[in-house]
């Protein structure tokens, strides 16, 4: 193949890669936001004329969303999308609590110098610096280190297998570690909850670098029912499933005999459409 030809390909992959990229981000956006609703069906054709690209990137985009868990495949073609029930909240953020616990023992036993842990520290430290409860105005830097910071202790891990399989289960709304920090800041006691949570993160530094696998593990699982503490709160309060990504695949049923009116029943829901 000539020189010309050849970077003519490799324009045309980019070109592709670019489309299909940002379908994805679209697509994911309008799934999240409530823009598609729980169980509804989705086909490539309409899609073409809404986002503007061709049926290749509109079918690899669906196929990818997919894989994530946010659409299952329609009998008869094209994709539904996926809804959620609180169990399914509840056991995405098991699972991660089970999965960062195992990342942090790990880099607890595969830790080679106290050095190691310097970046870990510095997110924690800058978190630190915005108060006990960051601002609306701070909100997003915290949201951002908060991240980090979680990401940072699964690469300590040491272990592709593990950060691959968190990847994948971050895909779903809710098992995120910005679950917590992305519900409203106005939700009681967050405050108090934005404290123990950093508590959490300094005693998982403690723990990993004094190889204390076990305690890190084990806070490492309470610091992700944490969050499932914080949802509930938001959840009872009504707060929650129209302000954060995904709230609207969600089915909540309602407590009307509670002295306090309706509220949302916690312990279980019924199932929506496909589940994940």
């Amino acid at each position: 193949m000539s020189p010309a030809a050849t970077s003519i390909t490799r324009s045309k992959q980019s070109e592709d890669a670019s489309n299909i990229g940002q379908a994805v981000l679209r697509l994911r956006e309008m799934i999240l936001t409530g823009k598609f609703e729980a169980s509804e069906r989705i086909s490539e054709l309409p899609l073409v004329a809404l986002l503007g690209v061709s049926r290749t990137p509109i079918r690899l985009a669906l196929e990818r969303l997919a894989h994530e868990g946010l659409l299952e495949p329609y009998p008869t073609g094209g994709f539904i999308v996926r809804g959620f029930t609180l169990d399914d909240v509840w056991d995405s953020m098991e699972v991660r609590g089970a999965l960062e616990g195992t990342a942090v023992r790990l880099a607890a036993e595969r830790l080679v110098r106290d050095s190691d842990l310097d970046t870990l520290r510095k997110y924690q430290n800058e978190m630190d610096s915005l108060g006990q409860m960051p601002t609306m105005d701070y909100y997003p830097v915290y949201v951002e280190l908060n991240d980090a910071f979680h990401a940072e202790m699964v690469r300590l891990a040491k272990s592709d297998i593990l950060r691959q399989t968190l990847d994948k289960l971050f895909c779903l709304p809710f098992a995120s570690p910005s679950a917590l920090v992305s519900s409203p800041l106005t939700v009681a006691d967050a405050t108090e909850r934005f404290i123990i949570g950093k508590e959490h993160h300094h005693t998982i530094i403690e723990a990993i670098a004094n190889r204390q696998g076990a305690r890190a593990d084990a806070m490492a699982r309470e610091h992700a029912r944490l969050t499932r503490r914080h949802i509930e709160t938001a959840l009872a309060e009504g707060s929650f499933l129209t302000s954060v990504p995904g709230g609207p695949l969600i089915k909540v049923t309602f407590d009307r005999s509670s002295e306090r009116g309706e509220r949302a029943v916690l312990t279980h829901s019924s199932p929506l459409g496909g589940l994940p």
